[in-house]
């Protein structure tokens, strides 16, 4: 494992998550009941419904009984393309929203409660990447990591680093260190002296059709493998098992489009 990456130890997590810090990752698929079945198939997750949901349907996906990830049904008729969200743990959702307009971002829902489980803002940065910012309460985030079928990175990749950077340095005060001296446009993003994401600067590499945007990575016991699943489950396989700084990865799209990528994490 190099210094870029942070280290989860597999076990639970719970409690406030420091302001900045990946808390959380959700789906807005069309299919929802065949969603679940691919990342079932792929993950051996199980789901379950939390309650009365005023955005619609949305299941909570478990890994021995602890949350790990959401999944939400899009309404009928919406025309948005399927991807996961990457949400960053805020002590005060209404306080980011203000934060995220004056710094050159826009709000695109809320802020808005979520029942009990918390508060949540769903934005762009300023140079149109989705993200999220959730204010928990009842639910502070993914309860379980280091183990498979657990997020394991969240990742902007965007045009170029330098240019939206100030933006979360501002936003949530990480402090900034580039991720090694071969890759100037790659950096980390610290709390305190813990990576916990990162941007990535892709330049002309940037796919056209899907622009700025947060990268999931979720641990896998096999690469290979899980990526040979991810295809007989009905999805792609957009970029093959390979190594890379943090262990084995290949990225993939579900059945719907929404990219990921598949972690087998150095020991």
């Amino acid at each position: 494992m190099t210094e870029v990456w942070g280290s989860p130890r597999p076990g639970a997590r719970e409690g406030r998550r420091a302001p900045g810090t990946p808390c959380w990752t959700s789906l807005l698929a069309h299919d929802l009941e065949s969603i679940q079945d691919f990342y079932g198939g792929l993950f051996g997750w199980a789901f379950y419904s939390p309650g009365p949901r005023q955005l619609g349907p949305y299941v909570r996906a478990t890994v021995g009984g602890r949350d790990v990830a959401g999944l939400g049904e899009l309404a009928p008729g919406v025309r948005l393309a399927t991807a996961w969200t990457t949400y960053l743990a805020g002590d005060d959702a209404d306080e980011a929203a203000e934060w995220i307009r004056c710094l050159g971002g826009t709000v695109g829902v809320g802020p808005l409660s979520a029942e009990d489980a918390g508060r949540l803002v769903l934005a762009c940065d300023p140079m149109g990447a989705p993200f999220g910012v959730w204010q928990g309460q009842e639910l502070t985030g993914a309860q379980l990591t280091g183990v498979p079928g657990t997020p394991a990175w969240h990742e902007l990749v965007t045009r170029r680093a330098s240019a939206v950077v100030g933006f979360y340095r501002a936003l949530f005060g990480y402090d900034v260190k580039p991720a090694d001296a071969e890759t100037s446009d790659y950096l980390t993003l610290q709390i305190g002296d813990r990576p916990v994401a990162a941007i990535r600067g892709a330049g002309a590499e940037l796919p056209r059709e899907r622009g700025p945007h947060w990268m999931t990575y979720f641990e896998v016991a096999d690469t290979d493998a899980a990526a040979l699943r991810v295809v007989e489950l009905g999805g792609q396989v957009l970029r093959p098992p390979h190594e890379g700084p943090a262990g084995r990865v290949a990225t993939v799209a579900d059945p719907e489009g929404a990219v990921f990528t598949l972690l087998r994490t150095a020991r």
